[in-house]
C-alpha cells in the first residue's frame, strides 16, 4: 500500500511541477530536471517509510547511505556537477526552453529541454545538438531572448560615391518601413536607421537598421528588405559600387587608361 501510494504521489507531484513550468515559459516548455528530481525524492522517501512500516531501522541505514554517498558524488563527479549545473542554470534563469542560445564554443539554437545531464537545442537546421550542463558555467553565453526577444537588426550596404546621401537615406528609410510594416516579424512602430560609417575602396558604407520581434525572423526580413530596396535603387537610379581595377599605361605608350570591374 505504502509503494502504490508513493508511486501515484510521486507521478502527480512531478507532473504538478511539469503544469507549473509550462504554465510560466509556455507551451513549448520542456524541463524535465525538476520533475526528475521531485520524482526521486518523492520515491525514496517512500520506500523508507515503507521499510519503517516492515520493521527495518532505518537510521542506521541512513548512516549507512551517508557514508555511501561520499563515495558515489566522487565517483559521480562529473554527473553531478552537471546536475547542479542544470539546477543553477533553472533558478538564475540564464536559459529558458524556447530562448536562442549561442555558446562561444560555436554551438546555437533554441533551447528545447534541460534535463539533469544535459541541454537539449535544436539548431536553425533543425538538428539537436546536446550540450552538458556543466558547459554553461565555463563558457561565454549570448542569449538573443534576454532581456527581450525583439532585437536589433543590422545591415550593411554601400553606394557609390557620387550618390547624394541625403536622398539615399531617404530612400533606404521608407524601404526598411515599408518592410517593417508590411512584412510579419518586423517592429512595425520602430523607425529605420541609417548610419553612414565607412569611405571605402568603392563606395560609402552604411548600416541600416531595423527592428525585429525574434532571432529566427533576421533571415525573412533580410531577405524582404534587399530585395526591394535594389529594387529602389534602380528605380531611383542610385548606383551600388562594385570594385574596378585602373590599368595605366607605361610611360612611351598611348597614355590610354582603362577599367575593368574586378570578378
Amino acid at each position: 500500500t505504502v509503494l502504490v501510494i508513493t508511486i501515484a504521489v510521486a507521478r502527480l507531484a512531478s507532473g504538478v511541477i511539469t503544469q507549473v513550468a509550462t504554465a510560466r515559459q509556455g507551451v513549448a516548455a520542456n524541463v524535465t530536471i525538476f520533475a526528475n528530481i521531485t520524482r526521486v525524492i518523492v520515491l525514496a522517501i517512500g520506500v523508507l517509510i515503507m521499510l519503517q512500516s516492515m520493521g527495518v531501522k532505518i537510521a542506521p541505514l541512513l548512516g549507512a547511505l551517508g557514508v555511501g554517498g561520499i563515495a558515489v558524488a566522487l565517483a559521480l563527479q562529473d554527473t553531478l556537477a552537471n546536475l547542479f549545473a542544470g539546477v543553477h542554470v533553472l533558478a538564475s534563469k540564464t536559459i529558458e526552453p524556447g530562448d536562442y542560445i549561442k555558446l562561444a564554443t560555436g554551438q546555437e539554437g533554441y533551447v528545447v529541454d534541460i534535463n539533469w545531464r544535459n541541454t537539449s537545442i535544436r539548431t536553425l537546421g533543425d538538428n539537436i545538438e546536446v550540450i552538458p550542463n556543466q558547459r554553461f558555467s565555463d563558457t561565454i553565453l549570448t542569449n538573443y531572448h534576454r532581456p527581450a526577444q525583439d532585437m536589433s537588426l543590422i545591415i550593411g550596404a554601400s553606394v557609390a560615391y557620387g550618390s547624394d546621401l541625403e536622398y539615399v537615406e531617404r530612400v533606404v528609410t521608407e524601404v526598411g518601413n515599408e518592410v517593417a510594416k508590411e512584412i510579419g516579424g518586423a517592429v512595425d512602430d520602430h523607425e529605420t536607421l541609417v548610419r553612414f560609417h565607412t569611405f571605402a575602396a568603392s563606395g560609402i558604407d552604411f548600416n541600416v537598421i531595423l527592428r525585429i520581434t525574434e532571432f529566427g525572423e533576421q533571415f525573412r526580413i533580410t531577405h524582404e528588405f534587399l530585395k526591394r530596396l535594389h529594387r529602389r535603387f534602380q528605380d531611383e537610379g542610385i548606383e551600388i559600387p562594385f570594385p574596378h581595377l585602373q590599368l595605366v599605361a607605361p610611360p612611351g605608350g598611348n597614355g590610354r587608361t582603362a577599367e575593368l570591374p574586378l570578378s
